[in-house]
């Protein structure tokens, strides 16, 4: 699956619900659904700054391409970074710095989170950018 049609499916997933409740608990659901990140790389620099709850996030590439795997400890948070996992692991690093994410204005989601939630979602894009271009760099 491409990029785009990454987003495409989170589009039509969300737009199955018809209220914002139900969408919450899909994000509550696919946080539940996270792979579970191995507890080595729950160290303090692999902590996302800028989210309200704490989030562990690692990045290595393979093949070329970049694997994020996290962790948080609240259960929306873990959701929201499932769905960003969904869209950019196994990306190379060129489509993940390209990537401009518009599924998340499409579904709405940063105007119906919290202003520390949509900052914590931003802070989460933008470390899963700056871990590419690292890896990009190596």
């Amino acid at each position: 699956m491409t990029l785009a049609e990454k987003e495409k499916s989170i589009i039509e997933d969300f737009s199955v619900y018809s209220d914002w409740m139900e969408k919450y608990e899909y994000i509550i659901e696919l946080g539940k659904e996270l792979k579970p990140l191995d507890e080595k790389y729950k160290v303090p620099e692999n902590v996302i700054k800028g989210c309200q709850s704490t989030v562990w996030m690692h990045a290595e590439k393979q093949d070329g391409k970049i694997i994020y795997t996290a962790d948080g400890d609240a259960i929306i948070t873990k959701g929201l970074i499932a769905l960003l996992i969904y869209v950019l692991s196994g990306e190379d690093s060129d489509t993940i710095l390209k990537a401009d994410l518009g599924f998340i204005k499409e579904i709405g989601l940063q105007e119906h989170l919290s202003p520390t939630r949509a900052n914590g979602l931003l802070a989460m894009v933008k470390q899963m950018k700056l871990d590419a271009l690292a890896l990009k760099m190596k």
